[in-house]
């Protein structure tokens, strides 16, 4: 008989697969490693279970001891699998940014959540590396994992992935490209492979918002890059220990529109169906693509599984609001579809300016259309009433018609694009379309923006 005494050893050897369309102006071989094969669906189950393995060996993680670790999500999965099995509390700190599902995965794995603001800085005590810290010092018996400067994170990969993908390619691998978070996979298998021979390349993807690119350039640690990005899994504000800048041989920045959409990209066109980081490294490789040759052979890694996102990445309602979703804008219907069905708010001609006012806060809106019985009779905006209140501080008393601006003009469904950013300018801040149906919809200064996004 054959199997397996526990879920853990079925960590690893997961497959290289053949990546056709989505590479498809790619010369090269290009070779996925797709880690969702692992029992937690994650590259981070090798080194979750190494860390842990390591810090039994040496006491610091003891009997029956509460395991605290700040994670995005894959690694306290692979850390809540090894505690199941060795019989470990877990305690996973986790940022605001990371998807509903992987919370959610974390918890029905015994995990306790704690979730802390992703927009502060890393010293910040509601940070997740602050609060990871001071959970660790207040809970007795407790280990403190520090995934970002813990030398097992990498060990791991020098010991399993590195070597895995040496022999899955029979040692003719050229190029390594992988996210670059922690720093543990890049490299742990960089180090290996270049042992094996040092004129593997090794690239690592960084995202827009994180650090890694300029400081592998310039040595600089530049503050002015940290700011928030939505790309999840890589990229980071702080220089963990894991990464070894000497190991890597370049870095690509993707943005979190290109990495949202080659995820989907993946997915439809691979039926390979992987998580967020995973677009980043695709699109990072079709940016490298200079640097391929028809008989290179490139491997990138496919970090974990698609089902964490399916809130995110896979949901055409979060695409569509963020200005991700690839679709085609050309007429005024494109542009209000997301609120077609909305009722269009509207004042009338004898309300007061302060009725106009409170229907801006409610409806989070700008401007307004001015009506009477006889159908659209001006607009109000809120960079004119703005204006027109250091003029008369009595102005929120005073009648809409009496500082209404000119209507707003009116088209039709279709409309082209083009035209109607020429009626939108300094005078005129808004496009009412005529539906179908008889109704009407507003069109923006920010509808148009996000148009062309």
């Amino acid at each position: 008989m054959k199997y397996c005494n526990n879920i853990l050893e079925t960590i690893g050897n997961t497959p290289l697969v053949k990546l056709n369309k989505v590479t498809s102006e790619i010369d090269a071989l290009v070779l996925a490693k797709v880690e969702t094969f692992n029992p937690g669906n994650s590259v981070k189950d090798r080194m979750a279970v190494k860390m842990i393995e390591d810090a039994e060996a040496d006491g610091r993680l003891k009997p029956a001891g509460t395991i605290i670790e700040g994670t995005s999500g894959n690694t306290g999965m692979g850390l809540a699998l090894g505690a199941i099995i060795k019989g470990y509390k877990l305690i996973c700190v986790i940022s605001d940014k990371q998807s509903k599902e992987k919370m959610d995965i974390l918890r029905a794995v015994g995990a306790k959540v704690v979730v802390c603001p992703t927009d502060v800085e890393p010293d910040d005590p509601r940070s997740y590396y602050s609060v990871s810290k001071r959970l660790a010092e207040e809970t007795p018996n407790s280990w403190y994992v520090n995934q970002y400067d813990n030398p097992s994170n990498a060990i791991a990969h020098y010991e399993q992935t590195g070597p895995e993908i040496w022999e899955q390619t029979d040692g003719k691998i050229t190029h390594f490209v992988v996210g670059v978070g922690t720093g543990g996979t890049i490299s742990g298998v960089a180090k290996y492979l270049k042992e094996k021979n040092p004129n593997i390349k090794i690239w690592g993807v960084d995202t827009y918002g994180s650090v890694f690119k300029k400081y592998h350039e310039t040595g600089i640690f530049d503050e002015n890059e940290i700011y928030p990005y939505i790309t999840e899994g890589i990229g980071e504000d702080i220089l963990p220990k894991n990464v070894d800048f000497s190991l890597i041989d370049g870095f690509t920045k993707v943005t979190d529109k290109d990495a949202a959409v080659y995820t989907r990209k993946i997915a439809k066109e691979e039926g390979i169906f992987v998580g967020n980081s995973a677009g980043s490294a695709i699109k990072g490789v079709l940016q490298l693509k200079e640097h391929f040759k028809p008989d290179d052979v490139v491997v990138v890694l496919f970090h974990d599984h698609g089902s964490r996102y399916v809130g995110k990445m896979f949901n055409d309602d979060w695409m569509r609001e963020r200005g991700f979703l690839e679709e085609e804008i050309k007429t005024a219907a494109d542009l209000i579809r997301e609120h077609i069905h909305q009722p269009l708010v509207t004042v009338r001609t004898e309300e007061l300016v302060s009725h106009a006012i409170d229907r801006m806060k409610k409806f989070d809106i700008s401007q307004i259309p001015v009506v009477d019985n006889e159908g659209f009779a001006g607009s109000l905006d809120e960079s004119n009433l703005f204006r027109l209140f250091f003029e008369d501080k009595d102005l929120a008393n005073r009648s809409v018609k009496s500082v209404m601006g000119n209507p707003y003009p009116i088209v039709k469904e279709k409309t082209p694009v083009e035209q109607i950013s020429k009626l939108i300018d300094k005078e005129n801040s808004a496009v009412l379309v005529e539906l179908e149906n008889g109704k009407n919809q507003i069109i923006t200064r920010h509808d148009i923006i996000r148009a062309i996004q």
